[in-house]
């Protein structure tokens, strides 16, 4: 194969093999497929990757990792009070897991298969997450607007309280008709719980 003419990067590898589970799946797609996505040899990619399984896991992280990266800054806004955060951050955390649904289905049935593959970079996206809200459940606490003895177990329990509206395993009702009303009753429920 002839040597394509930019640096061969992660990154690069990555978005190529996004590309190749798209057109053909999780159960079709191989490190040779990636590899003549790229125009170089197999073996130049397993230099990134040492396995096809790293390679899978490395996928699922990145993607994953889009939704986390997007969720971050909802949850550091100072600028915005406990509650508000929280709301957007549900929110947000709902909207993205509908679109990634809905806007690229090929790809996000992909997903949902090698997100079992790799239990370990999902386990560390949900812990992720979960400090994440423990950190708005403990700005709402210092604040004085919200009630909780243990912010860790509270955020777990909104956590798994909302698990309809992003887990994916949920993703045919995201679309229903009062699905966006079901989980603002959901939300106006929750926040009303927590505050102090």
């Amino acid at each position: 194969m002839a040597p394509s003419s930019e640096t061969l990067t992660a990154e690069r590898i990555l978005e190529a093999t996004e590309e190749v589970l798209r057109r053909h799946g999780p159960a079709k797609a191989t490190v040779v497929d990636v590899a003549r996505a790229l125009g170089v040899s197999h073996g130049s990619v397993y230099r990134h990757f040492r396995t096809k399984a790293a390679l899978r896991e490395a996928v699922t992280k990145r993607w994953l990792d889009r939704t986390s990266a997007a969720l971050a800054g909802i949850a550091t806004d100072a600028g915005r009070t406990p509650e508000d955060r929280l709301r957007s951050w549900l929110l947000t955390l709902f909207d993205a897991k509908r679109h990634k649904a809905g806007d690229d289905p090929e790809l996000f049935a992909t997903y949902t298969v090698l997100t079992t593959e790799n239990s370990e970079a999902v386990d560390e996206h949900i812990a992720d997450l979960t400090g994440q809200l423990a950190g708005i459940v403990r700005a709402g606490v210092e604040s004085g607007d919200f009630a909780s003895a243990d912010p860790l177990v509270t955020a777990q329990a909104l956590f798994q309280a909302t698990a309809r509206f992003h887990d994916p395993g949920y993703h045919r009702e995201w679309e229903r008709p009062g699905a966006q009303g079901e989980f603002e009753a959901v939300l106006e429920l929750l926040t009303r719980g927590l505050r102090a």
